[in-house]
């Protein structure tokens, strides 16, 4: 018997499984399993199911899925959670409720574990959903143009092929806990009532998620440290990586996890609360004629823009805002051009404060600026350590951004905080302590199989979490070869780790190492440029089940890759770019493709 992938219908045959047609079936049977990994548990028969479908590029959208599950399962109903990615539009066909979370990332893209529902979702063979009931839970930033761009999509479309909405969409910013949560009750509270649920199910289980494809444990205890609540971390190493005469300052931070319960696995993100520049808070009051020491909701107002609201990046509600009142700034006339592009550019090397001043007279005041203030968020960075090698620290690769206008020194916030003005590290520093919590990954981590071979495709400050996948599979004495693609602009300044790259080399750790230093020769060379030269290396470790990843840049770099790993699969497989699609999408639901970017 045949699954033939177009189709999904099962062929009577005699002859063998064909390789497209084994790594396909391999798929399919990873998505059935992902959609049943978390089935009700055990006790009286639930009176309806809630399938809980998730789309997630960094965790957050996992967590409130399984949340949402836990919530039903309290309530007398069934419930499953799952990655879109794993349900084909058949088996939502089949079901009754639905409920979908879903964030966006980069400009209004699906996140990778949607991506592949989406395309099925919006094609011209999609079934008619009329059986359905569903609601959907967007995540995003009200600082992009293409806020919750996926969730409203698939609200859309769900519409569109017949399902009947049961609760209005809710989109949520980066403050999402309390919207997320009263979105969750009421979607439940509504189907518990409709079904006759009486809340005697079974109790519900972790709603920490679980760790596929990672090597960390089945579920996770939740953790007491968030961003309202963040760890107070010491910084124990603050070292600089990049040589003095590169274009970058690269560093390595070491974080002390001590009494915090803090459990990570390698591919998890730490997020670090930032606090903003004493010298940029000073100029942005000198400008307001303000002292500092006017009260602001019981605070402040130094403090309070010191480590409460983003003053580095201005707000789409405070753009607006300027260009209303000052319609002849330079502001105002960029915007009428209506290039988002050019918007953008524009924006790149200004802060509030540049803006402000831009808008002249017209700028608003102290009072009337502050609600177009928002909150400072928390900056989250990749691991770049493993708990089996690092138990009581977690590590991070950073580059401090710092560069010059010929009017203004500008510097990111999160960046240069923990380079600058953390504890002995800053001259007069009055706390050495940093608010962390920690950001997990599920999808992002080394394979479960220890024999599987492993790429990683990480430029720059990519690296980070491959340093610790690689001592990750040091300390589990891992059989499986490890391949790693690195570059950056030169190697003489710009190779971080290379001692400790070389060392895990020499004990067998790092099987092969492609470097791509882009300015050390006239033609610049990049990590997809050795791709392509290692075209059949490359394609001969997919065929021999290697999981591939990525970290980095998504608007340029991850796209660059993913070209280059397309045109690797065409070429050596001589069927065409389509065939390489559905191969490299046969990886990506088998949870082989993952990328961690930003």
């Amino acid at each position: 018997m045949k699954l033939m992938p177009p189709t999904g219908s099962l062929i009577l045959a005699d002859a063998p499984f064909s390789a497209e047609q084994e790594s396909w079936l391999a798929g399919f049977i990873a998505g059935i399993a992902a959609a049943e990994r978390r089935e009700t548990a055990p006790g009286d028969a639930p009176s309806a199911t809630v399938n809980v479908l998730f789309g997630t590029q960094t965790g957050t959208a996992e967590s409130l899925a399984d949340e949402a599950v836990a919530g039903a399962r309290a309530r007398g109903l069934g419930g499953t959670a799952a990655a879109l990615d794993a349900v084909t539009p058949e088996q939502l066909a089949a079901m009754s409720h639905l409920l979908v979370v879903v964030s966006t990332y980069g400009e209004g893209e699906m996140p990778d574990n949607a991506g592949l529902f989406w395309e099925a979702l919006q094609s011209e063979g999609a079934p008619r959903l009329e059986g359905l009931r569903y609601a959907v839970l967007g995540l995003g930033d009200r600082g992009y143009d293409d806020f919750c761009q996926a969730a409203k999509l698939i609200d859309t479309r769900l519409e569109q092929l017949g399902a009947v909405r049961l609760h209005d969409r809710v989109d949520c910013d980066v403050e999402f806990e309390e919207p997320a949560a009263a979105w969750t009750a009421a979607v439940l509270e509504r189907l518990a009532a409709e079904t006759g649920a009486t809340g005697a199910g079974a109790a519900p289980a972790s709603a920490a998620g679980d760790t596929a494809g990672g090597a960390g444990p089945a579920s996770r205890t939740r953790s007491p440290w968030n961003r309202r609540n963040p760890y107070r971390s010491r910084l124990a190493v603050n070292r600089l990586l990049s040589s003095p005469g590169s274009a970058k300052e690269i560093r390595h931070y070491e974080f002390e996890l001590g009494d915090s319960g803090i459990a990570y696995t390698a591919g998890d993100a730490l997020a670090v609360m930032p606090v903003n520049a004493e010298a940029l808070v000073g100029e942005l009051l000198q400008h307001l004629g303000a002292s500092g020491d006017e009260d602001v909701e019981g605070r402040p107002l130094a403090e309070v823009l010191r480590t409460g609201r983003e003053i580095r990046t201005p707000s789409k509600e405070l753009i607006a805002e300027l260009v209303e009142r000052a319609p002849s700034s330079e502001l105002a006339s960029v915007v009428a051009r209506g290039d988002r592009s050019d918007l953008d550019s524009w924006l790149w090397n200004r802060d509030v404060l540049d803006l402000l001043r831009d808008a002249g007279p017209a700028a608003p005041d102290l009072d009337a600026l502050l609600p177009f203030l928002r909150p400072l968020q928390a900056r989250q960075y990749s691991i770049s350590s493993s708990p089996l090698a690092h138990p009581d620290r977690v590590h991070l690769t950073i580059a401090s951004v710092r560069y010059d206008t010929p009017h203004r020194r500008y510097e990111g916030v999160a960046s240069t905080y923990l380079a600058d003005r953390v504890g002995a590290y800053a001259e007069g520093a009055a706390d050495s302590a940093v608010g962390v919590y920690l950001q997990p990954n599920a999808s992002f981590g080394v394979p479960a199989d220890d024999d599987a071979p492993m790429i990683m495709i990480g430029p720059g400050t990519g690296i980070a979490p491959f340093r610790g996948f690689l001592h990750e599979r040091a300390a589990r004495g891992a059989s499986g070869r490890n391949w790693l693609f690195f570059g950056d602009q030169h190697r003489a300044s710009d190779f971080v780790y290379e001692d400790e790259l070389a060392e895990l080399g020499e004990r067998g750790v790092l099987t092969r190492l492609d470097l791509a230093f882009s300015r050390d020769q006239a033609e610049k060379v990049y990590v997809q440029t050795r791709m392509r030269e290692r075209s059949r290396e490359l394609y001969g470790w997919l065929e021999d089940g290697a999981h591939v990843y990525v970290c980095g840049d998504a608007s340029r770099m991850a796209k660059d890759v993913e070209a280059a790993l397309l045109g690797v699969i065409a070429e050596q497989r001589g069927r065409g770019d389509e065939d390489a699609a559905r191969y490299l999408a046969d990886l990506r639901r088998a949870k082989r493709y993952v990328r961690d970017v930003y």
